[in-house]
């Protein structure tokens, strides 16, 4: 098993061999397998990007971002100009309803109304991730109550048995009202997030609670 010193420098490893990471000013800390990020960039496409790598290293359990987007000059727009970006992003995604409400206060954009499916609230902050002067984006996209089908949790159980990543005899199941709770062991962080995505795929499906620990 990795030390916390070993694991921080190859957080930092990975952040420098990315190159859609500014890893400059990134600061990385390391306590129990969870690795905190800090410092700034200079935009949300990096934040994002830093969190995405060090979840890239084995051993880690957590990662809490704390980064700042601090924006260059030339990167420097107006709410009303970086607005009307996300509503084409959003309008021109075509996996996304046109109900979808967007706020931006200070380059944080905001997206609010009701979505049938988790990837469509993944769908909506991809789209709007990567505009330029947006500091952050604030998904609070509700999922759509559909009908359920009785046999949900084998959906779940199938799906999971399918997956390449996920080891279904060691995750378990239990669905409330359309709440879907995974207990257990995982291997990885890449089994955890394949086991989620299974949960999330299963129509009726609302929110899901991953109460899954990584060995």
């Amino acid at each position: 098993m990795k030390s916390d010193t070993e694991m921080r420098q190859d957080v930092l490893d990975e952040l420098s061999f990315d190159p859609s990471v500014s890893s400059e000013n990134i600061a990385v800390s390391v306590a129990d397998g969870v690795v905190t990020l800090s410092g700034f960039v200079p935009s949300f496409a990096d934040k994002y990007a830093a969190e995405k790598a060090a979840f890239r290293v084995a051993g880690v359990k957590a990662v809490a971002e704390e980064i700042e987007v601090k924006l260059p000059g030339t990167s420097m727009r107006s709410d009303q100009e970086i607005a009307k970006a996300a509503a084409d992003a959003i309008r021109w995604n075509v996996s996304l309803p046109s109900t979808i409400q967007i706020s931006v206060e200070d380059g944080d954009v905001i997206l609010r109304g009701d979505v049938d499916w988790q990837y469509q609230r993944d769908a909506a902050t991809s789209a709007v991730r990567y505009i330029t002067g947006v500091r952050q984006v604030k998904n609070h996209l509700a999922i759509h109550q559909r009908p359920q089908p009785t046999d949900i949790k084998n959906r779940i159980e199938q799906a999971l048995v399918r997956s390449a990543e996920a080891d279904a005899k060691r995750i378990r199941v239990a669905t409330v009202n359309g709440k879907v709770t995974l207990t257990g062991k995982v291997r990885s962080q890449a089994e955890l997030q394949d086991a989620k995505w299974a949960a999330w795929a299963a129509p009726g499906v609302t929110a899901v609670e991953t109460n899954l620990s990584i060995e």
